[in-house]
């Protein structure tokens, strides 16, 4: 069941003066992610095949994450009435696909495909909180606030069933690490680079992974603050099981927000060349 519907946006609200151009583009590349949720609903379903209680969570998930692509796509048609949404993502289904007809997890578990979601989850409810804080656009700023809470609350929903499983695989913390760690890094892959791409840039226009993926986080870190990162790490510590508050997060906390800043210098960098 969602907890909120689009209809129930304040749309009228919409304010083009207070629009910041440049997060119009990462919102349309969010939408594009967003939207493709019944495909991973598709794949989780197949994984989780003999588990009708994960299968339904699942699907109310994918209900959410249609709806959250939906409601940043119809702001970003507002904030840019040229361009087209459904046009956009019809792009970004052709040329972009999941693993739909995998059996088993491409994480090696179904503890660690859980393991995974969570850091989704994770860095999706710190972005949405990041950029609902920074924008002054009344209507962006409440979708991102619904969003992110619709995030927080699906961290829960996969940890959850992650500690389940996780009775039964018996992953040690330092596999869990490793997983979550690498899913981490694939956030440099080409679901969100050609994401960036389909919404951003004319068809006529090669595809460029590296020059995607560059002018997206080189304008997305900006918007992160310290308080971001750090309830972040809290909740990367609570999912490969490490205590999510204490010395140890604090300092990843720390080295996170340095590398993230790292990152972003050497995304504008490659922009500039």
């Amino acid at each position: 069941m969602k907890h909120w519907n689009i209809d129930e946006v304040p749309w009228e609200r919409f304010d083009a003066a207070k629009v910041d151009p440049a997060i119009v583009p990462l919102v349309k590349a969010a939408a594009m992610v967003e939207r493709n949720g019944t495909d991973y609903a598709r794949y989780l379903n197949n994984v989780f095949v003999d588990d009708p209680d994960f299968r339904r969570a699942a699907d109310n998930w994918a209900v959410e994450e249609v709806q959250h692509g939906d409601a940043l796509g119809r702001w970003a048609m507002l904030a840019d009435p040229a361009w087209d949404y459904e046009a956009a993502f019809a792009r970004y289904r052709a040329g972009y696909s999941l693993p739909l007809e995998a059996s088993q997890s491409v994480r090696g578990s179904r503890t660690g495909e859980l393991i995974a979601r969570c850091m989704v989850e994770t860095g999706t409810s710190s972005y949405y909180s990041a950029l609902g804080e920074a924008t002054e656009e009344p209507v962006l700023r409440m979708i991102c606030r619904l969003i992110a809470a619709d995030e927080f609350r699906h961290f829960k929903l996969f940890y959850d069933h992650m500690r389940r499983y996780l009775g039964r695989e018996r992953i040690g913390v330092l596999r869990r690490l490793r997983i979550a760690a690498g899913r981490i890094t694939e956030s440099e892959d080409d679901e969100l680079a050609f994401a960036f791409h389909c919404g951003n840039e004319p068809e006529s226009t090669a595809y460029r992974h590296e020059q995607c993926i560059a002018a997206y986080f080189a304008q997305a870190i900006g918007y992160y603050r310290f308080r971001h990162v750090e309830r972040g790490m809290g909740m990367i510590f609570k999912a490969v099981g490490l205590p999510p508050r204490g010395r140890l997060s604090d300092l990843s906390a720390k080295l996170a927000w340095r590398v993230m800043q790292y990152r972003r210098g050497r995304f504008a960098a490659r922009l500039a060349t």
